[in-house]
């Protein structure tokens, strides 16, 4: 996540969506005030400014930090005037990626050990990994905690520049996006996927789908 009271914008990083691309790009013209919440250099050099607000927050500030973890960083009042974005991806695609990902990590975590565990297949039927995904569409990440949904603008990965015009109209310039934190996988999604496995992610992610047009 980067909150940019300079420049007027809260980006909010979903994972698996590109956003560690777009997050170096931004923090490449970020100011010194700048609230960089993540594991890029420069997010990593201001942790302990991250670390004092935590104090404030009501949630957890981390890369994946939702608006609603930022109440009491942000206030209601100030939020109205903060552009905020966000990166989306299609969720057949970023399922893939998430689950590759998952396989490499050493960390202690239920979904880690799930997909060491699984095929691809067994991992999408496990219940646990089926509630998160169902839990948490796109748009959970930009509500308020009044419930509104604050995204000004939603970035498809897969048209991602012209997606990008009314964020380079805010900031003034084009960040560049370099594929960062690429998992090892086919580069073809659909290769993973059985019938049944596909129709389960329909069902799984229908709102995501249906709010942004996603096929598989």
């Amino acid at each position: 996540m980067i909150i940019s009271p300079a420049q007027k914008y809260i980006f909010v990083h979903i994972p698996k969506t590109g956003g560690t691309s777009l997050a170096a790009a931004l923090e490449e013209r970020s100011k010194r005030g700048d609230i960089l919440i993540g594991d890029t250099p420069k997010a990593k050099k201001r942790r302990p400014r991250v670390k004092k607000l935590q104090e404030k927050a009501k949630g957890r500030l981390w890369k994946h930090s939702t608006i609603q973890d930022i109440d009491g960083v942000v206030d209601d009042d100030d939020l109205d005037d903060y552009f905020c974005f966000t990166m989306v991806r299609n969720p057949w695609d970023r399922l893939v990626s998430y689950y590759n990902w998952l396989r490499m990590q050493k960390f202690d975590h239920a979904a880690v050990r799930i997909a060491q565990m699984s095929t691809f297949d067994l991992f999408l039927q496990n219940l646990q990994i089926q509630q998160s995904i169902r839990m948490t569409p796109y748009s959970s990440y930009m509500m308020d905690w009044m419930g509104y949904e604050r995204c000004r603008l939603y970035i498809r990965l897969e048209q991602w520049r012209p997606d990008m015009e009314r964020l380079i109209d805010h900031v003034g310039y084009v960040p560049g996006l370099d594929h960062l934190n690429r998992s090892h996988r086919h580069p073809d999604y659909r290769t993973y996927y059985t019938d049944e496995s596909a129709e389960l992610v329909g069902q799984l992610c229908q709102r995501d789908i249906s709010q942004f047009g996603y096929r598989f």
